[in-house]
């Protein structure tokens, strides 16, 4: 049996089953293996978070043989994908994504590709999401992660991490020769500022989007935000203990 046969891959995402960022990521997990299963949200869940669906059942609909869409979240899809959809083994890796839009500093908070393998990594499955940095105002520049995937989760797997960790990796918003390399990077930070617009409907009741005002300019260098505007891949390893030791060994001097 081939490396190729042994390794089992479950995609998922949070822009739906319909994303072309799904679509691009199965075509790079399958120059890796010919074991790939698809389990993704039915609709976008951007924003979801590590969120369960607990009020109300999930349902998954068959599109193919190893492919599923779940009416829930992306945290949803990786558990009913492991627990239930696939059979005889659970997958050795999980990949999420290709997210349309960076998931960089405080995004990972928000993100629903984060938190699909984030699922995946507490089911002790090695886990990695994959975004597309990309400015609104011009087209995603999907063949920049299309291209420079396929080798970087090679190497990344072949390294491996902690049980207790999942990979973060952002590409830049440049065409794939002009990529400036690889760079391991520490979890960044905007500036913050979210904004609520506020709008009437026909009848005059008063609803909102809510939106960022959050500058792009990276705050801290050695960033996944300073990496990805110098044209390069950023990968941050995200650890699943978010215990602020420091903190911890002070209070606990204090309160005894």
């Amino acid at each position: 049996m081939t490396e190729r046969e042994r390794l089992r891959i479950l995609l998922s995402n949070d822009d739906g089953i319909a994303a072309a960022g799904l679509e691009r990521l199965e075509r790079v997990a399958r120059q890796i293996s010919d074991d790939v299963w698809v389990v993704a949200p039915e609709t976008d869940q951007s924003g979801a978070s590590h969120s369960l669906t607990l009020s109300e059942p999930v349902r998954a609909r068959q599109l193919s043989e190893h492919k599923f869409a779940v009416s829930g979240t992306p945290t949803d899809s990786v558990l009913m994908a492991v627990l239930e959809l696939i059979p005889d083994k659970q997958p050795d890796l999980v990949l999420s994504g290709i997210n349309r839009g960076s998931n960089l500093g405080e995004d990972v908070t928000y993100s629903g590709t984060v938190a699909a393998a984030m699922e995946g990594a507490l089911l002790g499955i090695p886990s990695i999401a994959l975004s597309q940095h990309n400015d609104r105002s011009r087209r995603t520049k999907w063949a920049t992660a299309e291209h420079h995937a396929p080798d970087l989760v090679r190497k990344l797997v072949s390294v491996g991490w902690p049980a207790n960790v999942l990979i973060n990796v952002n590409f830049p918003d440049v065409v794939e020769d002009k990529v400036q390399g690889v760079a391991m990077a520490v979890q960044g930070r905007r500036k913050p500022g979210s904004t609520l617009d506020r709008r009437l409907d026909p009848r005059d009741r008063p609803y909102y989007w809510i939106s960022s005002a959050r500058t792009e300019e990276p705050s801290l260098a050695g960033s996944d935000l300073a990496a990805v505007h110098a044209g390069l891949i950023a990968v941050t390893p995200l650890h699943l203990d978010l215990t602020h030791h420091e903190t911890m060994s002070r209070l606990n001097e204090a309160l005894g």
